[in-house]
């Protein structure tokens, strides 16, 4: 299970790799494939053949969104997207479901009331109970036992009495340490019966130096906040004044 590749083709292909490498049969995308990253287009269409189910990030509304409701950068990212591949990231679902090892698991990008309202890792305790509600977002689904969500960009897990809340981490932007990462679910898949359930996160080392090579070539707007993060996986928002540059 992954999130947040934003256009980085070589972390995503290092993941998928490895993925690959440990015999995991099912891939799971919880959104923003594209945007922030210099190879949108490249990691749509890896998405597509590789990936189970993906469902939709606030990157993959935003630059569905019409071209002249973007500011500057976002057109650049809009503009490397072909039409046919806006077409398939606007039609994403914006949760999806699955049994495994008698556990009910919730998948969504940023929580369960849209994929534009993000919950935070210190979260409030009201805010990790909405993560299992019912909802009109999650198409009314039942109440999980498991939730695991994307967005932030930092990986972790979180255990009250039998719910359970993780963050995927991201593939592409990390914002915890500067790796890839992706988050493993093994049990008895689509079985309503109590079986061995595990949680595990992996972590994939790529080249960051050549993800940032192609940016610069190709042009991508802020390419130096982008380069700042991959090395340091601070958010962008913080570099000046932490004194941080490219």
């Amino acid at each position: 299970m992954l999130s947040d590749v934003h256009g980085n083709l070589t972390a995503y292909r290092a993941v998928l790799d490895d993925i690959e490498r440990r015999g995991i049969r099912r891939v799971l995308n919880l959104g923003d494939v594209a945007g922030k990253g210099p190879r949108g287009a490249a990691c749509v269409e890896l998405t597509r053949e590789r990936c189970e189910t993906t469902v939709r990030g606030n990157w993959d509304t935003f630059l569905t969104a019409p071209a002249e409701a973007l500011w500057p950068s976002a057109r650049w990212w809009r503009d490397e997207l072909e039409a046919e591949q806006l077409a398939w990231l606007a039609a994403l679902p914006g949760s999806t479901d699955l049994l495994l090892s008698g556990r009910r698991i919730r998948l969504v990008h940023a929580s369960a009331t849209s994929e534009l309202v993000r919950v935070h890792r210190d979260h409030s305790p009201e805010e990790f109970e909405a993560m299992f509600a019912v909802t009109d977002f999650t198409a009314g689904s039942p109440v999980p036992d498991v939730v695991g969500y994307g967005d932030i960009h930092e990986a972790y897990v979180e255990v009250h009495g039998e719910r359970t809340l993780f963050n995927t981490g991201s593939v592409g932007n990390a914002l915890d340490e500067p790796t890839a990462v992706y988050a493993v679910l093994e049990g008895v898949a689509d079985s309503a019966a109590p079986a061995p359930f595990a949680l595990s996160f992996v972590r994939v080392p790529y080249d960051v130096e050549a993800e940032i090579a192609v940016a610069e070539a190709l042009g991508m707007p802020e390419t130096e906040a982008y380069a700042i993060e991959l090395r340091t996986a601070v958010y962008r928002g913080r570099h000046a004044a932490l004194g941080l540059t490219g």
